[in-house]
């Protein structure tokens, strides 16, 4: 198991180094800079020169790029150009929202997803199991903006029982924020979730060990929990690694539809002001996330069925 994290660890910092440089030159590679967003008539083209240079655009790229490394090394985001604060201010403020948001979904969604996946697989091919898969699979196909738009015309124009969106409103003081905003990212991440533990749980129903375990008359409820589940959850660990990185880009669809100050307001104002270090901060962070889960993911499969390590 240590090796094993090691290495994966090892890997990770690989993984950690590309995603710096490649954050570093697609964000270096919108079209004009804040200088230019800056400019008016009444700059002059030297005035806009010197406006470029005071913000450290004029420094080739390569210079800027060792530069912002060194920063991040040190924990340092940068400087916004716009607002002129730290980044990691930026970040900071940002942050809760988006995290409250994916945190609250993961917590309704995994023990849901797993129930379902787990009876769909014990009761492979029965009417349950065609029931609620083609549920999930319709679910699945519609876009999250088509449910957003839906739901927001139902339960918050017409009916008015909720928000539709977080202008004005209070989490603390106003949970129900956060209702429709969850509803929207719970239909696809559920349903890609429970197909992977349902196929988890067939297999593992399916194997020799499983029906030598029969044999032997385990009862039925230890068979599912100390035999079938660990090996049922891990294709369903690798698939939450993959719906958490899915999930991250929603809640960043899902922060721009219903308003939500989170990193996507951040993100996209970064963009429109071109506040370059902003956008390089909050495109790192969510990178970094995106490596951790997928680290956290692979080793928790190891440590359900340390045989997986070997099958990578």
């Amino acid at each position: 198991m240590r090796s094993y994290a090691a290495q994966r660890a090892g890997l990770a910092i690989v993984q950690l180094a590309v995603l710096s440089v490649l954050v570093f030159v697609l964000t270096s590679l919108l079209p004009g800079d804040a200088a230019d967003l800056r400019f008016t008539e009444t700059l002059t083209p030297s005035q806009v020169a010197a406006l470029r240079a005071e913000l450290g655009l004029d420094q080739p790229p390569v210079e800027r790029f060792v530069h912002w490394l060194g920063n991040v090394l040190t924990g340092d985001l940068g400087t916004s150009l716009i607002s002129g604060g730290p980044v990691v201010d930026i970040v900071r403020h940002s942050i809760g929202a988006t995290l409250v948001l994916t945190l609250a979904t993961l917590a309704i969604v995994v023990p849901l997803a797993v129930a379902l996946g787990i009876v769909m697989g014990t009761r492979e091919n029965g009417r349950v199991d065609r029931a609620i898969t083609s549920i999930t699979l319709a679910l699945s196909a519609i876009p999250d903006f088509v449910i957003a738009v839906v739901l927001v015309a139902v339960f918050s124009l017409k009916l008015g029982w909720l928000p539709a969106t977080w202008i004005g409103g209070n989490l603390l003081s106003s949970p129900a924020l956060l209702i429709l905003p969850i509803a929207v990212l719970f239909g696809r991440t559920v349903c890609l979730l429970s197909r992977q533990v349902r196929a988890g749980t067939v297999a593992a129903l399916n194997a020799e060990y499983v029906t030598q375990a029969r044999r032997l008359g385990i009862p039925r409820r230890q068979l599912l929990l100390r035999h079938v589940l660990p090996n049922a959850a891990v294709p369903g660990v690798q698939e939450l690694a993959r719906t958490g990185d899915t999930l991250l880009g929603g809640v960043l669809v899902v922060e721009a539809i219903f308003a939500i100050p989170g990193f996507a307001t951040a993100l996209v104002d970064g963009v429109e002001t071109r506040d370059i270090p902003t956008v390089q901060g909050l495109t790192l962070v969510l990178a970094v996330a995106a490596l951790l889960i997928n680290l956290g993911a692979d080793l928790v499969c190891n440590r359900l069925v340390p045989r997986t390590a070997l099958l990578r």
